[in-house]
């Protein structure tokens, strides 16, 4: 019988199988338990959310029993792996990271690290997406979602949480003895400033597009949403859900476009 708390655990990410956050995320699960697998994109798939592949086939590669590349989005790694790799035993936590920068706010719809614990909530598989913050490109500090996620993993996997929640985890740009603490947060819109597009042409004369965003977080000043949390140097704990929250008065909306029709 093993010692270690958790009895199963599948990781994955969306910067892909080579990902440095994805080696840290495997070091910090085999401190959670004995039965760790990985099951991740072969390439990076930023920028996917909670994309499936539905019009091409998954090919997967298996390293070893419990390593294994997928030519697919994170989603489609959760749903392979808790479908047909893990079917007789499926796991027990989802994880997914560590992912190499923040996701906060607006990019949280984008994510597709987040796109992957929001995937692992459908099988009702407690899920958290985890990301290391960073300033500099070349100084991302992975030693600290590496010394401080295994506490907080632990305690929320023995505390539990709603099983229609996952969780998004992000990791201050700060040494693990500089962290202020942890937070409960929210996202919030506006982090996001604009689109950009940079319009090229290739050397047969066919034009061509990079996507990008303008961030204005700056401006978010709402000391409850995770910008404001890693701001202040503190670990920022996010519940997500699919459902959003759209309750108001819609009354007059729902009489007009009644009435609309009517006329119609």
């Amino acid at each position: 019988m093993s010692a270690k708390p958790i009895p199963r655990i599948l990781i994955t990410n969306d910067d892909g199988a080579r990902g440095e956050g994805l080696r840290v995320l495997e070091q910090v699960a085999s401190e959670l338990s004995d039965d760790v697998w990985v099951v991740a994109p072969e390439f990076d798939q930023s920028g996917t959310s909670h994309s499936i592949s539905l019009h091409e086939p998954l090919r997967l590669y298996s390293l070893d029993e419990r390593h294994h590349n997928v030519r697919g989005t994170p989603s489609d790694c959760v749903m392979l792996a808790v479908g047909h790799l893990m079917k007789e035993a499926p796991p027990s936590l989802i994880l997914s990271g560590v992912n190499r920068g923040a996701n906060l706010s607006d990019s949280v719809a984008y994510s597709g690290t987040v796109g992957a614990a929001m995937t692992g909530i459908l099988f009702n598989i407690p899920s958290i997406a985890l990301s290391q913050a960073f300033r500099q490109v070349e100084n991302v500090r992975w030693s600290t979602a590496e010394r401080l996620a295994p506490s907080l993993i632990l305690e929320l996997y023995q505390r539990q949480w709603p099983e229609d929640v996952c969780l998004n985890i992000n990791f201050p740009d700060l040494p693990a003895d500089e962290v202020q603490g942890v937070s409960i947060t929210h996202p919030a819109r506006g982090s996001i400033a604009g689109v950009r597009i940079d319009a090229r042409v290739d050397r047969r004369e066919q034009p061509y597009y990079w996507l990008g965003f303008d961030y204005g977080s700056d401006q978010l000043q709402d000391p409850g949403t995770d910008v404001v949390c890693l701001r202040e140097g503190r670990v920022s704990i996010s519940p997500l859900r699919f459902e959003r929250d759209t309750r108001g008065d819609w009354g007059n909306l729902g009489d007009g476009l009644s009435e609309c029709l009517r006329g119609a």
